[in-house]
């Protein structure tokens, strides 16, 4: 298979990059300013060149290896994007967006990935900010599209749309082509329940058929939040539907001693499994060898916010091909 080189900006915990690793793509360098993503990607790959930076401060020139590189992807902030119905002003200078359009027609990668929120690739209220994209890239000589993927259709167990720009030079964007979905994903039972029943819970089998739907959205959550939970009420009362308390992170899966307390009240989340930081990192399709640095929140949110790795390979595998030259 060929190789092709990138570079990936606010690159977390790697979600992204361990996708389109697999599909062929070795980063030159990788950027965030979070020192716990940034120690989580020395842990697990640690011949990679990870640099704790600023992207708003990044200067691709000061760095000649980025220069020319195939692909230029990351996962931005979700902020000020995270909603479609009250757009959040920000300051050209501070929007994150706008600073990677600008890298890449410094850096000048034959593609472009940006991944952010659906409502960025399709809400009226954004049409604004795709219009700024779309005379960026025009004028640096690139065709571009925007797509809103669910990461359930590409075999992560999990309702997680993200909002997809890519961005190629005419002649490689003529050849690319949106992965088709692959299938429906498994269940969030079908997935944990063997993880479940590890420390010698005997609750785990039944547990299984009550958790027999794909997990609705993992939210990460804010710095400027308390500890990790799995998001706002309406999230925590189907995790509740499904056997799990999502009011908080275990530090450990069920002992033999527990008892699954279930009652009619789906609100009512005593009595139930919490998941802890490693099934988080399985639902959202990250291999079990992957470690997370930091302590169980600073780790839960660098999984809550990270691209599913299975998606991400879906989509390298197109761009590569579409650089490549097959069709």
């Amino acid at each position: 298979m060929a190789r092709f080189t990138s570079l990936e900006i606010c690159a977390g915990a790697g979600g992204q990059a361990l996708g389109l690793e697999k599909a062929g793509f070795d980063p030159v360098m990788l950027i965030d300013d979070d020192p716990h993503a940034c120690a989580t990607l020395h842990a697990n790959r640690p011949e990679w060149d990870v640099r704790k930076l600023d992207l708003l401060e990044f200067v691709g020139h000061d760095h000649p290896q980025v220069l020319d590189v195939d692909l230029l992807a990351g996962g931005l902030p979700r902020l000020p994007y995270s909603s479609a119905a009250k757009p959040r002003h920000v300051d050209d200078r501070h929007d994150l967006l706008r600073a990677a359009i600008w890298l890449a027609l410094e850096v000048r990668p034959r593609a472009i990935m940006l991944e952010n929120v659906p409502a960025l690739a399709k809400a009226p209220a954004f049409a604004e900010t795709r219009g700024f994209v779309e005379e960026e890239l025009k004028n640096g000589g690139y065709e571009h599209a925007w797509r809103v993927l669910d990461a359930q259709e590409y075999g992560v167990p999990q309702r997680r749309e993200h909002g997809v720009l890519v961005a190629m030079r005419p002649d490689d964007f003529v050849r690319f082509t949106w992965p088709e979905p692959a299938g429906a994903a498994a269940t969030v039972g079908d997935v944990l329940w063997r993880s479940m029943g590890s420390r010698g819970w005997g609750g785990a089998e039944e547990w299984r058929l009550v958790a027999n739907e794909v997990a609705p959205t993992i939210v990460g959550g804010s710095k400027d939040r308390g500890g990790a939970d799995l998001g706002p009420t309406r999230s925590k009362n189907i995790w509740a539907r499904l056997g799990v308390n999502g009011g908080g992170i275990a530090d450990d899966v069920p002992g033999p001693d527990f008892v699954m307390r279930t009652e009619d009240d789906p609100r009512d989340r005593k009595g139930l499994p919490k998941l802890t930081v490693a099934q988080v990192a399985v639902l959202q399709g990250f291999p079990p060898e992957w470690t997370f640095a930091g302590g169980k929140t600073a780790r839960y949110r660098q999984v809550g916010h990270a691209f599913p790795p299975p998606l991400a390979a879906a989509l390298g595998d197109r761009i590569a091909a579409a650089l490549a030259g097959a069709h």
